[in-house]
C-alpha cells in the first residue's frame, strides 16, 4: 500500500512515476480490494497536485501570459484535467502562480484524480470479473 501512495504521489510530481500501473498490479493481485487501494491512489496524487499547486505559489506574480487566459477563464473547474500527463502538472501549476483560492482548488484537483483511477478500477473490475 505504501508502494501505490508513493507512486501516485510521485506521479502528479514533475518526477516519474506510474500509478496506474501501481493501482492495477494492486488490484489484479487483491481482486477483493477496491475501495482502499482507490482511496490511497487519490489521496497520494491529490497530495502531489497540492504539492505543484504550492509550487505555482512561491513563482514571482507578473503580467498574466495570453497561455493562461484559457484557464483564466475557466477557474478551478479546470482541474478535473489535473490527472492529464504533463498538462495536469501545468494546471496544478498555474493554478498556485494564478493564486486560486484553495477551497476552490481542493475540491476539483481531487475530484479529476478519483474519476481517472475509479474509472481505472472499475475498468479492471468488469474485465476480470
Amino acid at each position: 500500500m505504501a508502494g501505490l501512495g508513493a507512486s501516485a504521489f510521485l506521479s502528479a510530481t514533475v518526477l516519474p512515476g506510474n500509478s496506474e500501473a501501481a493501482l492495477t498490479a494492486y488490484l489484479l493481485r487483491y481482486p477483493q480490494a477496491f475501495w482502499l487501494p482507490l482511496a490511497i491512489a487519490t489521496i497520494g496524487n491529490s497530495l502531489g497536485g497540492v504539492v505543484t499547486v504550492w509550487l505555482g505559489r512561491r513563482l514571482p506574480q507578473g503580467q498574466v501570459p495570453k497561455r493562461t487566459d484559457w484557464l483564466a477563464r475557466r477557474g478551478a473547474p479546470a482541474l478535473l484535467l489535473s490527472w492529464v500527463p504533463l498538462l495536469g502538472d501545468a494546471l496544478c501549476l498555474a493554478a498556485g502562480w494564478l493564486r486560486w483560492p484553495w477551497r476552490q482548488v481542493l475540491p476539483w484537483l481531487v475530484l479529476g484524480k478519483f474519476a481517472r483511477y475509479l474509472v481505472l478500477a472499475a475498468s479492471l473490475r468488469a474485465w476480470w470479473g
